[in-house]
């Protein structure tokens, strides 16, 4: 791949996870939504994991709260990625998330879809 495609890739990319943030920034406490989810909205349906990818360097950021971005299925599968395997759980829980055994309970209840929310 020629020097200038690698670069127009990499700001792709640096525009997708900006939107993933815009994203992220948005879920109100208390709710929380899926990869997928985030990828869909902005048009990736098969995205999700480019989503992760987003979302693995902005975990200890304090204006992104990525605790509340986790797999479809309700399942904390970030949390080794902050500061405690705990800390993910704590968060959710601190605003009112039910959660046992690293998954969200009720997860519907919780479910914060952007495609719905957002226009």
């Amino acid at each position: 791949m020629s020097a200038r495609k690698q670069e127009e890739k990499r700001e792709s990319n640096n525009d997708f996870f900006q939107n993933v943030y815009d994203v992220v920034r948005l879920i109100p406490a208390g709710r929380a939504t899926s990869y997928g989810a985030i990828a869909s909205y902005l048009g990736s349906k098969r995205g999700a994991r480019q989503v992760g990818w987003a979302m693995g360097s902005s975990y200890n950021v304090p204006n992104i709260p990525a605790h509340r971005v986790v797999n479809k299925e309700g399942v904390l599968t970030a949390r080794q990625l902050f500061e405690t395997p705990t800390t993910m759980q704590e968060k959710l829980e601190a605003e009112g998330v039910e959660v046992k055994d690293d998954q969200i309970q009720n997860w519907n209840k919780y479910f914060w879809d952007p495609e719905k929310e957002l226009t």
